[in-house]
């Protein structure tokens, strides 16, 4: 009996498990058995990898062969599994030394003709091999930029079957090798998309007409991570505000890029030639979207995260908010609270990080007349469009501004007086390191994610600040959770003014904000 073994990775959400290859060739019935819970298209990998060792000139095996998936109980789906089947199998025939791929991760899928093409997720499947101690991965040349950015591994990026062959073989390249790459690395900072860049090549806060207290808003949920529901008349600016908060955040931490960016290699959403998303993301799902979309799911074991991971680190903006469904809205008071979601299937559970800032946007009716002279809605109708936002939603909501359109002056003017996002994002980034000098030694890092008990027990205000708070929680007015997300608006405020502590003043703004009294 002939034995060869690579090793792989399978994907569980964004977490990755190192999986042996074993290859076997035995006496019996010729073919090819896969065993170790693989799904429809791993199933299918039998078929491609023998036509791609033919279209390389390898001998295929004429005998009995089994390729066994380790550990037997992990759920393993995808063609990336393609490469090292093939691999072990050719090693197990002595087609190559198996001494020269025992120590390798390998993640790729094969073309009918040999070519090793693509896949989702090689940046955490790195990871994980990085994790588990191995420094040598073979990924497909397409996702080579993607695997470099783990530090101390190796990275072999052949094109071809027969190239990575070469290789193990000790032989030079053949020339296909030589080709070169589909998707040139890009040499400049990577973006997402056209609203995720700065002020220099896409939206600018200086665009919106008028809407002094909407910057302001903006301003303050980029400086402390406060999600935003603004709410008034069709073309008042409210979409436009939205786009524009990813202008005023700092460039993701190397850490945290490497989190968003596992994220979206797992979703399959990574730009070309860009492997590394350095901006904060911006996602704006349709109205349409349903529950899985939103939070992450699929069906069976296939696990895929939603637009609350999409948006992990960066802002989440739900346009027409009274459109979605009301379960849809629901599902995501566990990640504001949290910062992630645990999404759990018959036999199998995965997490999805979703730490983002949410920004929501309604019109005031159904009609969504311009004017309020047009509208046909009663108050009742009023209030049971906008109450589709549920309460407890609401409560978790810090800044709720209703927007006015804009007055002819400020159309006309405005755009002269009207500051430009990299003016008020040297200010956010000041007030964010004002905060994490204050929080330094603890998990947090913005205000927003301070948790209400350590925010009562560690940065309590002044108690003459807070005397404005008495009323409306004698009334009823403020709840419990309600008046952590005014103190961190409190300390957000103060952080954009350069003070040490709250003041009375920054304690009403912020209780302001949070009741939406501002107009």
């Amino acid at each position: 009996m002939a034995l060869a073994k690579v090793r792989s990775v399978a994907l569980v959400g964004v977490d990755g498990f190192v999986v042996d290859v074993e290859a076997a060739i035995t006496n019996g019935v010729p073919g090819v058995h896969l065993v170790g819970l693989p799904d429809a298209a791993l199933n299918e990998a039998r078929d491609r990898v023998r036509a791609a060792i033919f279209n390389s000139g390898e001998p295929w095996p004429g005998r009995h062969t089994t390729i066994s998936l380790f550990p037997a109980s992990l759920p393993k789906r995808g063609s990336g599994f393609d490469l090292p089947i093939c691999v072990a199998l050719l090693a197990a025939a002595e087609a190559v030394d198996p001494r020269s791929c025992a120590d390798m991760v390998m993640v790729g899928e094969l073309g009918l003709d040999g070519r090793i093409r693509s896949v989702p997720g090689v940046l955490p499947a790195v990871l994980a091999a990085a994790n588990a101690g191995y420094r040598t991965v073979v990924v497909p040349r397409a996702n080579a930029a993607e695997a470099g950015l783990v530090p101390d591994v190796r990275v072999i990026a052949p094109a071809s079957l027969r190239g990575l062959l070469c290789r193990l073989r000790d032989q030079p390249p053949p020339p296909e090798e030589d080709e070169p790459d589909s998707a040139p690395l890009a040499t400049g900072p990577e973006r997402d998309s056209a609203r995720d860049r700065g002020p220099l090549g896409g939206p600018d806060l200086a665009d919106v007409r008028g809407q002094p207290e909407g910057r302001r808003a903006l301003e303050i949920s980029a400086a402390g991570g406060h999600h935003v529901f603004f709410h008034g008349p069709p073309g008042c600016g409210k979409t436009m505000l939205a786009e524009r908060l990813p202008t005023l955040l700092p460039p993701l931490e190397r850490e945290a890029a490497l989190e968003v960016t596992a994220i979206h290699s797992v979703a399959g959403t990574l730009p070309p030639g860009r492997p590394l998303i350095s901006r904060p993301p911006f996602c704006a799902p349709h109205h349409t979207a349903t529950r899985a979309a939103m939070i992450g799911g699929g069906r069976g074991r296939l696990l895929q995260p939603g637009a609350v991971s999409l948006a992990h680190q960066g802002v989440l903006f739900l346009d027409e908010a009274p459109e979605y469904q009301a379960g849809v809205l629901d599902a995501l008071r566990q990640p504001l609270e949290e910062g992630e979601v645990t999404i759990a299937r018959a036999g199998i559970s995965t997490r999805f990080p979703a730490r983002f800032t949410l920004v929501l946007a309604a019109n005031p009716c159904p009609c969504a007349a311009a004017k309020a002279v047009d509208c046909t809605c009663t108050p009742a109708v009023r209030t049971r469009y906008l109450a589709r936002i549920s309460g407890p939603l609401l409560d978790r909501i810090d800044v709720k501004l209703r927007l006015h359109p804009a007055t002819r002056a400020e159309l006309r003017y405005d755009l002269e007086l009207a500051e430009r996002s990299e003016v008020v994002a040297e200010r956010v980034l000041a007030a964010r390191e004002r905060a994490a000098k204050r929080l330094a030694g603890t998990p947090w890092r913005t205000n927003a994610e301070i948790p209400g008990p350590q925010l009562r027990r560690l940065f309590p205000p002044p108690p003459e600040a807070l005397a404005s708070l008495d009323r409306p929680l004698r009334t009823g007015e403020l709840s419990a959770r309600g008046l952590d997300r005014v103190l961190r608006t409190a300390w957000t405020c103060a952080d954009l003014a350069g003070r040490d502590v709250p003041s009375a003043d920054d304690v009403h703004g912020a209780f302001a904000l949070w009741a939406g009294r501002r107009s």
